[in-house]
């Protein structure tokens, strides 16, 4: 699970872990957790995303069936930063067959851009990967769990 800092990925990750919203720092390295839903185990990597460690991004991709990009949905002013990152992921030949989650994060602010303004934003049509966009809030686990259903409707045994 990768994207900018502040996008929400360590609250999307330990919201359906904990059930309840948490209270969280920038990640320095990397959280993991493995997170059982309907029988399923997923091993998920939550890894900063402060500018001055996404060089390590790559570090992880080995083996990876799947993918989640978390996007702050109410901040489109960071869209110019969101863009060239998920340009630069999307195009390592390591991730060449996972599946795309994006998470669509904040739904709930009053600025969050919609499904098709962020897949206009991020050419999501133009990517040769199977991708799915989810409209989420991490605080309250709204979309979460669906976002993960389309993964293991994708790949039925996913290491993300």
């Amino acid at each position: 699970m990768v994207g900018l800092d502040g996008a929400g990925k360590t609250t999307a990750l330990y919201k359906p872990l904990l059930r309840e919203a948490i209270t969280t720092k920038p990640t320095i390295g990397f959280n993991v957790e493995n997170l059982k839903h309907n029988y399923i185990n997923f091993r998920i990597w939550d890894i900063g995303g402060l500018k001055e460690i996404r060089w390590m991004w790559s570090q992880y991709y080995a083996n990876v069936e799947g993918i989640i990009f978390v996007v702050d949905s109410g901040d489109e002013g960071r869209m110019q930063e969101v863009v060239p990152e998920f340009k630069q992921l999307m195009s390592h030949k390591d991730l060449n067959n996972a599946a795309l989650l994006v998470l669509a994060n904040k739904k709930d602010c009053p600025t969050a851009m919609s499904v098709d303004h962020l897949t206009e934003k991020l050419s999501l049509h133009s990517l040769q990967h199977n991708w799915h966009i989810q409209p989420t809030c991490a605080t309250t686990g709204e979309g979460l769990y669906e976002g993960l259903e389309w993964l293991l409707n994708y790949k039925p045994s996913i290491h993300i």
